[in-house]
């Protein structure tokens, strides 16, 4: 067994454990219930028991082509599932749900549509034959939905709290960060199909005030989920606000940011146009051009 190997018999429990943990203080305060079961627990265990199903055809058929989609189908599912195990639905729930739901199903066409254009995902070149390392990476993105929901997903499995100005303020940055990530990538969908930018890189639209308004549109999104979701949560349930910043740091620190600016570095790294670009242009927040 090698070091890879080593390290996913270790990430696997350990991110079941911490998805575990989440599901504890989801539940340490009276929530909804589904039998003996706190509904929380039920969603995050499926959360993980998606991911697990589905690696099983890809692992026999050696394929990543339906990663994405399976994990937008998990946020779609067990937040449906979560609404309608909520007997008191109001409006903050409602809108929850309904801006969760309306997210997955945008980010999982996209994504899965992308896919199948580009034949492969490069992130799994090198393990998507590998058992132990595949299943890691499956089970990691039950994490990715247990973090990036918990704070959502608690309010929806909790007693209600009436609309206030947290929900509406919320409410706002969530339609402010998906118009922006929408547009973003319908922005950059739009120049990858003029085959005359064959080879080159975006620096139109929002892109030329960021060099990744998508990602900054998902976290300000998952921050107005977390806004939103506050005056429902008490005690332990607090933990869940760390949503937001999960969101944050896998994009900043970990598996958006710094892989594709490190591809692009090794495809444009010293044209003078890319420089200048990278120069004048703002890593993450949408700000102007610096002259």
């Amino acid at each position: 067994m090698d070091r890879d190997d080593k390290i996913a018999l270790i990430t696997i429990p350990l991110a079941v454990a911490i998805g575990a943990a989440f599901a504890w203080a989801g539940a340490s305060v009276p929530v909804f219930t589904l039998g003996k079961f706190p509904v929380i627990w039920v969603c995050i265990a499926a959360a993980f028991v998606i991911q697990w199903l589905a690696f099983v055809p890809a692992y026999l058929f050696r394929t990543e082509k339906f990663y994405d989609f399976t994990g937008s189908i998990t946020y779609l599912s067990i937040t449906l599932f979560a609404i309608k195990m909520n007997p008191h639905s109001d409006l903050r729930s409602r809108l929850i749900a309904s801006f969760i739901a309306v997210w997955a199903i945008r980010l999982g066409f996209f994504l899965f549509s992308r896919i199948l254009k580009a034949g492969e995902d490069s992130r799994f070149a090198n393990i998507r034959g590998k058992f132990l390392r595949f299943l890691m990476a499956w089970t990691l993105q039950g994490l990715w939905v247990t973090f990036s929901l918990a704070a959502g997903l608690t309010a929806l499995t909790s007693l209600p709290v009436r609309m206030d100005v947290f929900g509406y303020v919320g409410a706002g940055l969530w339609l402010v960060g998906f118009l922006i990530e929408a547009t973003a990538d319908y922005q950059k969908g739009r120049f990858r199909r003029d085959a005359q930018n064959k080879g080159r890189f975006i620096t139109s639209g929002l892109w030329s005030w960021s060099r990744h308004p998508n990602y900054f549109g998902e976290i300000v999104l998952w921050t107005g989920i977390a806004v939103m979701a506050y005056p429902v949560l008490a005690g332990w349930q607090l933990a869940t606000l760390v949503s937001p910043l999960f969101v944050t740091l896998l994009l900043t620190k970990i598996s958006g940011i710094p892989l594709l600016e490190e591809a692009a570095d090794k495809k444009w790294g010293g044209q003078k146009e890319y420089e200048e670009y990278k120069r004048r242009t703002s890593v993450l927040l949408l700000l102007p051009p610096r002259s």
